[in-house]
């Protein structure tokens, strides 16, 4: 879901940007009007996330699944091992991508918990001398969330921020690479950004295919061929409605108020919704749960969606109930969830 004013803006100006006579999707991505989106759109994220002069911001295409491949072919070189942290089913894609390009110690996993936990950072042990250390700070598909900024000690860490990026304040300087696709919080679909330490492109070696080479992106401004001009220029609409909600602290309040909101009526349905996390990993971003049949999911969901609520079906390779609950998503539409849940629950139970 993307924030109203910013829909509203882009229909106002999708005839003519700044009065110019031409849309975004039609001037070229060397005018110097595009050039000034793209330079806002940097700012904007620089801005938020309070990122210091020696990251790179890039924006890339092929969204965070590219990036599970591209990491590895940049940093996972030979002679070198990286840590993977697996915690649901996007980490354990990235770590299967990466074993193709070299060794992969996979210093955790949930799997045969189901994906229900986080680890916590003393239960972590890292090799010494690996190149990297990849974690997904959050799992969409199951609903787990880090609740701290995962330190490498050392180690350089490279982040998988793709589902809660902008929802709340990080400390950046914990990190060496960070990407995430742009349709959950930055933006709409098309876009990936990459933010990057400057002392870790270095360790890049020269020479890589030019459209997988993170080198070649910052040295042309993330333009080393055509980029999604119109992704980017929503990029820089999303950054200036998260000004005016307040920055990051602010929606990281609002965030926690909606997820506070569907956590309490699952713990208070004596088991008739069922939350998948185990508590301290629960997702703000993404509550999971199940109910006691396939047959009342489908009820669920579609009686639910016939109000309105759509989108509540869990991921196609998992099953169950899911309310992903982004920063554009209102806290009306929470409250709307919430008390068709009591419902539900008192006309099923």
């Amino acid at each position: 879901m993307l924030p109203l004013p910013v829909l509203e803006k882009a229909r106002e100006e999708m005839l003519s940007f700044n009065g110019i006579g031409m849309s975004v999707l039609e001037m070229s991505h060397r005018s110097s009007e595009f050039e000034a989106v793209l330079e806002s759109a940097k700012n904007g994220i620089r801005d938020l996330l309070q990122i210091p002069e020696n990251y790179q911001i890039l924006f890339l295409q092929g969204g965070a699944s590219l990036q599970f491949s591209m990491i590895p072919m940049n940093f996972l070189t030979e002679g070198h091992s990286a840590d993977y942290v697996i915690t649901g089913a996007w980490s354990k894609k990235a770590s299967a991508a990466a074993k193709r390009c070299g060794r992969v110690n996979e210093v955790f996993s949930s799997v045969e918990g189901g994906f229900r936990s986080i680890p916590s950072q003393d239960e972590l042990r890292f090799t010494n001398g690996g190149r990297y250390i990849h974690y997904a700070s959050n799992e969409t598909i199951d609903g787990v969330e880090f609740k701290y900024d995962l330190d490498g000690f050392g180690t350089p860490v490279v982040c998988d921020a793709s589902s809660n990026i902008l929802s709340k304040p990080i400390d950046i300087e914990k990190y060496a690479l960070i990407y995430a696709g742009a349709q959950k919080n930055i933006g709409s679909s098309g876009v990936t950004l990459v933010i990057i330490r400057d002392d870790f492109l270095e360790i890049a070696p020269m020479g890589q295919h030019p459209m997988l080479d993170y080198r070649n992106f910052a040295k042309h401004a993330s333009m080393p061929n055509t980029p999604n001009t119109w992704g980017v220029y929503l990029i820089d609409l999303v950054c200036d409605w998260l000004r005016t909600q307040g920055g990051l602290d602010a929606i990281k309040e609002k965030n926690e108020q909606k997820a506070a909101l569907l956590y309490e009526v699952i713990d208070s349905s004596d088991g008739f919704y069922q939350g998948h996390a185990e508590r301290n990993a629960r997702s703000v971003m993404n509550v999971t749960f199940r109910l006691a049949s396939q047959e009342l999911e489908n009820r669920f969901a579609d009686e639910a969606s016939a109000i309105g609520l759509n989108g509540l079906k869990g991921h196609r390779s998992v099953g169950g109930i899911r309310a992903s609950i982004y920063n554009a998503f209102p806290v009306s539409g929470v409250e709307t969830l919430v008390d068709f849940m009591g419902d539900f629950a008192v006309r099923n139970g």
